[in-house]
């Protein structure tokens, strides 16, 4: 079947039909997957029918799947039976809707802060695959803003500041910005902060690109609020509506996007309302090599 690619925005994103994920692929369609991923950086693919295990068989694709965090909660507080899906849902394991107080809900209300997926861990994020099988009537969008095209614009000035800088990532810092702080001393263990460039280049597409993320704390060898203040204002520049995508939710819909060179948020939907989307991120070993050159 042809690879059809059809633009969504002028700078990045793209939909693709013609790709059946639940199928094993040839190699000659992997290749043109992953070349769209290197150009467009996020990429709809409509109406899949995917299983747990073929969306991680899908995603295995294009890098071997990180662990989740979630894998460091307590089994009962954990719906997907698979560790590599992490649940970007408002249900528990009794298949039921999270109360508005609940410490769950409370975490993920997080991914509406504008972020790139597991900058926090070493290795990084990858592609991230995120899945629709339940959305609701209205909200819940997913906005992705392309740091390769904000970098692009920045003046030389900041360039030339933020050319060798690296910041501190931390979920804990992130969800602390909210007010969240309910992890375990197991949870603090496993995900200690790290350090990430600001500055990379995009494997992809051989572009420079910022990385950004709510994750990160604070710049290495700066003042903290001198630091927050820069990337606070990196994030607003890189956010402006020219560089933002909007991706509206339907049941069916799988979702690729390049962490390497986005950020993304999601957006309120009706809290009483189910939304159930599963997420297999890769894990970007390459960025190990880049992050001690």
């Amino acid at each position: 079947m042809a690879l059809t690619i059809t633009p969504l925005h002028p700078l990045f994103a793209a939909e693709v039909s013609g790709v059946d994920a639940s199928a094993p692929l040839a190699a000659p369609l992997v290749a043109e997957l992953t070349e769209a991923i290197g150009r467009y950086a996020v990429l709809v693919l409509r109406r899949q029918t995917l299983t747990d295990e073929q969306q991680i068989a899908f995603a295995s694709l294009f890098g071997p799947p990180e662990i989740n965090i979630g894998v460091h909660r307590a089994a009962n507080q954990r719906r997907l039976a698979r560790p590599e899906m992490a649940d970007v849902s408002n249900i528990n394991p009794q298949n039921e809707v999270h109360r508005r107080d609940d410490a769950r809900r409370m975490f993920n209300l997080g991914n509406m802060l504008w972020h790139t997926d597991s900058s926090f861990r070493d290795p990084p994020g990858g592609l991230s695959l995120l899945y629709a099988h339940a959305v609701p009537s209205r909200g819940g969008e997913t906005e992705f803003a392309d740091l390769r095209a904000a970098y692009d614009a920045l003046d030389d000035e900041t360039k030339a500041v933020i050319a060798d800088l690296r910041a501190e990532h931390s979920i804990m810092h992130s969800r602390a910005s909210l007010g969240f702080s309910e992890f375990s001393e197991s949870e603090k263990a496993a995900l200690p902060p790290v350090m990430q460039r600001v500055v990379r280049v995009h494997q992809g597409s051989g572009r420079k690109t910022l990385y950004l993320a709510s994750h990160a704390s604070h710049i290495i060898g700066w003042p903290v609020p001198e630091g927050r203040l820069l990337l606070r204002d990196l994030i607003e520049f890189a956010t402006r509506r020219e560089f933002v995508f909007v991706h509206r939710w339907q049941a069916g819909d799988l979702v690729i996007w390049d962490n390497r060179c986005t950020l993304h948020r999601g957006r309120p939907f009706p809290a009483e309302e189910r939304r159930d989307l599963r997420r297999v991120t890769t894990s970007d070993h390459a960025a190990m090599a880049e992050k001690a050159a």
